[in-house]
């Protein structure tokens, strides 16, 4: 994997869960689904605006802050300062509780900051960053942005009945096998992790192929 491009102080756990994403095991073909973001990327980049990525599934509960989590996290890796990473659903639920306690176990700080049915959630990935900022909303909701964002569609169900997304100037579908097939079973926390590893590998390949 390409090295880290910042001084960024990851926290121990999460840098070895990161050493060990081999992104070489990325298959031609889901190389080539995942060219669509690395060009959207690139030309932020070039042309020196703002990234905005509004990772979106069903529930906004699983896959969707996943995809927000790595990515962000992988953006920052890679010293691409003005990547700002949102996350929404069809409709809200919550952040599956299994989801935090994956992301913990792979070496985040999380904290529930509030323990109503919706909980919001800080991720940290670093002592002295800002944490990212998690609970389940409607992508279109007051905290995502409005305009000049890409939708990046992380489930079929999702990208399927979502046909138009307002105010996305570009819609690029990658989507994931869903890991609540497995709850309540003994693969469970199995399945979270394989998924998580899935989607943190992709986008730190992303990330690692912006020229700066």
């Amino acid at each position: 994997m390409k090295t880290q491009t910042t001084q960024l102080t990851l926290f121990p756990e999460l840098k070895k869960t990161i050493s060990s994403l081999d992104i070489s095991a990325i298959s031609s073909e889901r190389k080539a689904i995942l060219q669509p973001l690395i060009d959207y990327i690139q030309v932020k980049v070039d042309t020196k605006k703002e990234i905005r990525l509004n990772l979106i599934c069903t529930h906004n509960s699983r896959r969707s802050h996943l995809s927000q989590i790595w990515a962000q996290t992988a953006a920052a890796y890679y010293n691409i300062c003005n990547a700002y990473c949102y996350s929404g659903g069809t409709e809200a639920t919550a952040m599956f509780p299994m989801v935090a306690t994956t992301l913990k176990g792979q070496g985040f700080v999380i904290h529930k900051l509030s323990e109503n049915a919706n909980p919001v959630y800080a991720v940290k990935f670093t002592e002295s960053g800002h944490p990212i900022i998690a609970f389940s909303k409607k992508y279109d909701d007051d905290f995502n942005p409005k305009s000049q964002f890409a939708a990046i569609m992380t489930c079929s169900q999702a990208d399927e009945g979502c046909p138009f997304i307002p105010g996305a100037e570009k819609r690029i579908p990658i989507t994931y096998d869903d890991p609540k097939t497995f709850d309540n079973t003994p693969q469970q926390a199995e399945k979270y992790l394989e998924r998580s590893i899935q989607i943190a590998t992709e986008m730190f390949y992303v990330f690692s192929q912006i020229k700066q």
